[in-house]
């Protein structure tokens, strides 16, 4: 996927978040990690699923989970913050 294609995901993400999501990448190493390996996650998912052999892989669904816990994290952080600032 491309840096583009994955900024605009980001983007429709948390767009209520944006700056807080720009200052904790900045500021937060852990928030900053959880976030690029989100978005690490979402580029492996979206090549695996250009293989239509890979569409009923049971590894997918796995991943996918994988980036849904990753993503609630990310909110989570996001909502402590929002109330905190």
């Amino acid at each position: 996927m491309k840096t583009k294609e994955c900024n605009k995901k980001v983007k429709r993400m948390f767009p209520e978040h944006q700056e807080l999501i720009h200052k904790l990448r900045h500021d937060d190493p852990h928030f900053a990690k959880i976030f690029e390996s989100h978005q690490e996650l979402d580029k492996e998912i979206a090549q695996l699923e250009l293989n239509p052999v890979n569409l009923i892989n049971d590894d997918i669904d796995s991943l996918k989970r994988k980036k849904l816990k990753m993503k609630d994290e990310i909110y989570k952080i996001l909502s402590q913050n929002a109330q905190a600032g």
